[in-house]
């Protein structure tokens, strides 16, 4: 057994793997800036419960470590990764330690821009539920298993399968030897969707007994020839694995493949779309038709994904995790089955990413605010730390989305956000939270739902 240092453990992507070789057995120890300034307290508690020790970040924690894994979040200026060095203790990159746990076992791996985190999730959820025993590393807080001892990132199973989120957004996606590679959809986020190609194209590539697309992307179904076998998935005609009679309810969603019905309790045609993958994982592991629906009826989804945090006054307030304009799309049609006029708050993550994006976030809101209904708010972007140039505003979306003809209001500090909101809204109309990045999101809906229970609505 190994001991290693995690600079940044409470990240998304870094929370999972930590967990899950403390529970292999290994020791495992880290730092993280947020709980420095007493952030998200309660994510940290649940590292702790799991029996991994946290340290400031200040290179006091590093010293007897293997390993040191950082992401590629961290800048090499950290004080944890300064004193690595001068210790030359070998640093991984967050990709190396998951391959690390992933290529020796049966792994299955959901890549694609979007829709990566709920398919992982309701994967392992069939699975575990057929009575598999896969072992789970998520990026998203897996309802199902928030119990399970662990935060509900990651489940350690006994078998020798496993399923990850595999991300993207700095290539490492092609560290992964997948016995299936799951490719849900190809669209602009972090890289150019030319390099997005070239990374999936190899990813694909790398499947050693499937690939599994998503028939309805055309960039995604364009790879299939770069896989032996190859299993394709959709809403439309054509694909081998079909969605029919498909209705969509304001938390919910029910369809048919093959005559049968399958009810998930998360809403929206992505999530329905997200199902036929995790419905081809399980066919390819030999489950019967039946085991398969209880599997996918069992999922009951991703903490911040479409989360119903409240309800004060008739109005509901849901926190989304969408950050991207596919993802900001899907969410805002999920919400069509909604009735009620939506107020929109989005908060940009990383002033990279969001300029990176500005056209397609205006080119989405424009398209997506209902004249008369919707608003769209705005804080200043959010920022993490370390270099950023910070050339672009929320300010600058907000001005375009204007001169297109949404409402859309900039506000310098979310905390301004609150109550102009619960004066605006009505009864059934909807607040949707969005954002990455920023554990603090949920607090913030909690906020929303305290001013909605103490402002009367103007007029």
């Amino acid at each position: 057994m190994a001991n290693y240092f995690f600079i940044g453990i409470g990240g998304s992507g870094m929370s999972p793997i930590a967990q899950t070789l403390a529970a292999q057995g290994h020791g495992v120890c880290g730092s993280d800036r947020n709980n420095d300034r007493g952030l998200n307290q309660a994510s940290f508690d649940r590292l702790k419960a799991a029996g991994i020790k946290l340290f400031p970040q200040d290179g006091s924690g590093v010293a007897g470590c293997d390993f040191v894994v950082a992401s590629s979040a961290i800048e090499d200026t950290v004080p944890d990764m300064a004193r690595a060095r001068e210790l030359s203790i070998r640093t991984l990159h967050r990709s190396q330690a998951l391959a690390g746990i992933f290529n020796e076992k049966r792994g299955v791996a959901a890549g694609g821009t979007s829709g990566k985190t709920t398919i992982c999730g309701m994967t392992g959820a069939l699975l575990t539920r057929a009575g598999l025993d896969p072992s789970i590393i998520n990026g998203g807080v897996m309802k199902n298993f928030a119990a399970d001892g662990m935060s509900g990132s990651a489940r350690a199973g006994a078998s020798d399968i496993i399923v990850i989120e595999s991300d993207e957004s700095d290539g490492s996606i092609v560290n992964y030897a997948p016995a299936v590679s799951i490719v849900s959809n190809i669209t602009k986020d972090h890289k150019p969707i030319d390099e997005l190609i070239e990374i999936f194209g190899k990813f694909v590539a790398a499947a050693r007994e499937l690939a599994i697309l998503n028939a309805d992307c055309p960039k995604a179904s364009a790879l299939r020839g770069l896989a032996s076998n190859v299993v394709t998935y959709g809403l439309k005609p054509g694909a081998d694995i079909v969605a029919e009679r498909v209705s969509l309810r304001p938390f919910s969603a029910s369809f048919t493949v093959d005559g049968l019905e399958h009810n998930l309790q998360v809403p929206g045609a992505h999530n329905v779309s997200n199902a036929l993958a995790a419905i081809a994982v399980g066919r390819h592991f030999g489950l019967d038709a039946q085991a398969i629906r209880d599997g996918v009826e069992w999922f009951s989804g991703i903490a911040r994904r479409f989360d119903l945090i409240g309800e004060a006054r008739g109005v509901k307030v849901i926190d989304d995790f969408g950050h991207n304009p596919d993802k900001i799309r899907a969410t805002l049609e999920a919400l069509d089955a909604l009735p009620g006029a939506r107020h929109i708050v989005f908060q940009p993550h990383g002033f990279g990413p969001t300029k990176f994006m500005r056209d397609e976030l205006v080119d989405t809101f424009a398209a997506m605010l209902r004249p008369g209904a919707d608003i769209l708010y705005m804080p200043e972007i959010f920022y993490a730390g370390g270099s950023a140039d910070k050339s672009i505003s929320s300010a600058d979306i907000i001005g375009e989305v204007e001169e297109r003809g949404g409402a859309a209001k900039f506000f310098a500090t979310r905390a301004e956000i609150a109550a102009p909101i619960a004066a605006a809204a009505r009864p059934g109309d909807i607040v949707v939270v969005m954002g990455a990045r920023d554990d603090t999101l949920p607090a913030f809906c909690r906020d929303i739902l305290a001013e909605l229970s103490k402002t009367a609505p103007a007029g």
